[in-house]
């Protein structure tokens, strides 16, 4: 702001305060005029001042330029002049190059546009007969490439039910695990029922006797080869096992970098582990040379006498046995024992910590006393003293029981039962219980027998849907994907109908009146037969209030 004089009277001046903008644009010279004399230049007050803006009448205005048209007239001159000569008296023009011009038939305004409808509905026919060209040509590449992939998933499917009974027959062929033995038993059964039937239905009196006894002389020497198999499996999965054990016991420490760059790092105790790995190897090594196994003798010989003890004198005596036995040219047969019980020395040797510090974590049997006190319970069957990992607990049990192993003797004996395919449906169920991430719980309580009932008593072993009832293509999944799986919250399907079944949002609409209430039959039988379990009543007491409250 700035104080200004203004004369107001012939002889009185008024103070006025001038406000005074800066401008922030630049603003047009107007013109002015300089004192000769002083030399100060005036300006026009338009540009001292900012111009006044006139109110917004809210019309739009356009300027006078954008409302006219700018006309300008240029007059032009041809290059060449030329000039029209036309036939007269004295003159002749020959007309033979002229061209007669008749006027044609004249077009209305309502024929111009006919004719060009006309037009336009000849041009949106071939244009639509393309359309539907393509369209139809779309539709049947689409039809060829779903009936391709169909054909090919059902060619994979079968491709995956022969490889699925190949190693199935592979497995009853060549028995290896105890999920083998059990598909073995399993089939020794069935076998035995429809024998037995046959018998039952052809033959009386003492031919039927003389069958069944037959019959049951089969069944003792079936028996006996599943043993041999059994024992020989077992001999081969404890050899596995010890050289797992040793390289846990010789495997690098590992971490993964910053980068995703996998480091390692032997310390001590892993290259301790990695030593003995290699002496064990080279002792279990059968069919070689004797100066080799002097050698790997000796290294043995050398690695145990670092500490003394009853354990190492006893293998440095049987080494020094073995050594003097193979001076004298003994037979590699005879030698077999003492061999083996090297081996078995050998392995004690490694499985005490204060030789192999590497192995006190990797131990079943802990090395403080104390600890064996906790989680140990007995087993009545087989009266032996068994963490509780090795009892097989289900649902509906209120004591301990048998461990697994009494157990399990006793379907080989008795029932006989292969629970491979329950238990498969059960571990893929659990999996993708762990993916919903809802800290579900009860599929954790369901054991195998529990659902072995649940498929053949509520579901009877078949898919709600098709019908379906080849275990290998079941699957267990939520009835209602909003809550946690449990008996009463779950639907038997193959896994093309579970994966459909999955992406519906309404069940009300999917399904039918009928489907929807057999589904609720099914739940609430499972529901009353769970109701009997200790583990599963608190489950079903929450269910029931949620629903109340809903």
């Amino acid at each position: 702001y700035s104080g200004t004089s203004i004369l107001t009277d012939s002889d009185s001046f008024q103070e006025v305060v001038v406000k005074i903008e800066r401008r922030t644009y630049n603003k047009p010279f107007l013109g002015g005029f300089r004192n000769v004399s002083t030399g100060v230049e005036f300006h026009n007050a338009g540009s001292q001042t900012k111009p006044k803006r006139r109110p917004d009448k809210g019309i739009q205005l356009f300027c006078k330029e954008t409302q006219t048209v700018v006309e300008k007239n240029n007059q032009q001159q041809t290059r060449n002049t030329t000039s029209t000569q036309m036939t007269k008296i004295g003159l002749y023009v020959s007309n033979m190059t002229d061209k007669l011009i008749t006027p044609g038939k004249y077009f209305t305004a309502e024929e111009y546009h006919k004719r060009r409808l006309e037009a336009v509905i000849v041009i949106q026919k071939y244009f639509r007969r393309w359309h539907a060209i393509n369209l139809a040509q779309t539709l049947m590449e689409q039809k060829r490439l779903r009936l391709a992939r169909e054909a090919q998933e059902e060619l994979q499917k079968k491709r995956e039910k022969e490889d699925k009974l190949r190693r199935e027959y592979e497995k009853k062929l060549n028995p290896k695990t105890r999920e083998d033995f059990e598909l073995l038993y399993h089939d020794l059964e069935l076998w035995m029922q429809e024998e037995t039937e046959r018998i039952n239905r052809t033959l009386t009196g003492a031919e039927r006797k003389a069958a069944l006894c037959a019959l049951l002389e089969e069944e003792t020497e079936l028996i006996a080869y599943i043993g041999m198999h059994k024992i020989n499996a077992n001999v081969e999965n404890q050899e596995k096992a010890i050289l797992q054990l040793l390289g846990k016991c010789a495997q690098p420490r590992r971490w993964k970098a910053f980068d995703g760059k996998i480091t390692e790092m032997d310390t001590q105790n892993t290259l301790r582990g990695k030593e003995l790995l290699e002496i064990y190897r080279s002792i279990s090594t059968k069919d070689i040379p004797k100066d080799e196994r002097t050698s790997v003798l000796l290294t043995l010989k050398c690695t145990v006498k670092e500490h003394d003890c009853k354990l190492t004198q006893e293998i440095v005596a049987l080494i020094d046995r073995e050594v003097d036995l193979m001076s004298r040219e003994v037979k590699e047969c005879n030698l077999e024992g003492l061999r083996k019980r090297i081996c078995t020395l050998f392995l004690q040797y490694i499985k005490i910590p204060e030789f192999n510090p590497e192995v006190a974590g990797l131990l079943k049997v802990p090395q403080d006393p104390l600890k064996l006190y906790k989680n140990i319970y007995f087993c009545h069957s087989c009266e032996n003293y068994l963490p509780s990992t090795e009892f097989p607990i289900p649902a509906n049990s209120r004591t301990i029981g048998r461990c697994r192993s009494c157990f399990q003797l006793d379907n080989e004996a008795r029932k006989r039962e292969a629970y491979f395919k329950y238990r498969l449906i059960l571990e893929n169920l659990r999996k993708s219980e762990v993916d919903y991430q809802d800290d579900t719980k009860i599929v954790f309580l369901v054991q195998l027998p529990d659902m072995q009932y649940l498929i053949e008593n509520v579901w009877n072993s078949q898919s709600a849907l098709s019908a379906c009832t080849d275990l290998y293509e079941l699957v267990m999944v939520r009835w209602d994907k909003q809550h946690e799986w449990s008996p009463w919250n779950t639907i038997l399907l193959t896994k093309e109908e579970a994966d459909a079944h999955l992406k519906l949002c309404n069940l009300q609409e999917a399904y039918e009146a009928p489907f929807i209430c057999k589904i609720k039959q099914k739940h609430i039988w499972a529901k009353n037969y769970f109701a009997q379990f200790p583990a599963m009543s608190s489950f079903l007491h929450r269910t029931n209030n949620e629903a109340n409250a809903n």
